[in-house]
């Protein structure tokens, strides 16, 4: 069973970027976006042999995820049932008959860290919902975590400690959410691999010179890690200045 997530910065825009092509040749069981920047009705994207669902944020052209999938789910919600945090369209998860799977598009500390302390009640919050869930079923949870979570996940740690997405706040929650009962996908496979990164600023031709971050994840209830076949990152695949990054289960 194959999961892809892919923070695609803008449908619309990776639509005019080969998306259709993309989604197609990945085959995908699971296919879950971030970051669509679309509410409904503003383009007519389906796929034979898929049902689409979509969280649209309030604001228009901001935030937003998705997911198409080949097997119908049991139920499907979108938000963590918290009011606070669920006008900006960040999570939808299906219900299928053996696991939960979440996609999130976690809130971006953002310049200055102006939006850390919302980010820290975020990750709180998100996480004792994933820990609810997890009580039921496993769970799956794949998106832009917006977290290098290690040294190693990111080109330029020393420079880059207390910017958003690498302060140690933002880093503490991710251990804290494996440390709950979760496990990494990617490390799982790859403990020591460097220089494997999901995401490269637009600027100073980061993406050429693989300077980047890995801030894209499937994370997975311990008790699924047996049944994990692989997890890559798909870095060759363009389209955004993300990438998408995969998971296979048996």
């Amino acid at each position: 069973m194959k999961f892809i997530s892919w923070n695609v910065n803008g449908l619309r825009a990776a639509a005019g970027k080969g998306f259709a092509d993309i989604f197609k040749e990945l085959d995908a069981d699971f296919f879950c976006l971030q970051e669509t920047k679309m509410q409904a009705g503003q383009l007519d994207l389906q796929f034979d042999g898929y049902q689409s669902f979509w969280n649209y944020a309030d604001k228009k052209g901001y935030s937003g995820t998705a997911i198409f999938t080949r097997h119908t789910p049991l139920s499907v919600t979108y938000g963590i049932g918290i009011d606070e945090h669920d006008h900006e369209g960040r999570v939808i998860t299906l219900e299928m008959e053996d696991f939960y799977l979440i996609t999130a598009y976690v809130p971006n500390s953002q310049d200055g860290l102006k939006r850390l302390d919302y980010r820290m009640k975020w990750e709180d919050d998100f996480r004792n919902y994933l820990l609810e869930l997890d009580k039921k079923k496993p769970v799956i949870v794949c998106g832009d975590l917006n977290v290098a979570h290690k040294e190693i996940d990111l080109k330029n740690p020393k420079t880059n400690r207390m910017n958003p997405g690498f302060t140690d706040q933002e880093r503490e929650k991710f251990t804290a959410l494996l440390d709950s009962g979760f496990t990494d996908s990617f490390r799982f496979f790859f403990p020591d691999l460097e220089g494997a990164y999901s995401w490269w600023s637009y600027r100073f031709q980061a993406r050429a010179k693989n300077t980047g971050w890995r801030i894209d994840y499937f994370v997975v209830s311990n008790r699924l890690a047996e049944r994990m076949e692989s997890a890559a990152i798909l870095n060759e695949i363009m389209g955004s200045d993300h990438c998408p990054v995969e998971l296979t289960l048996k």
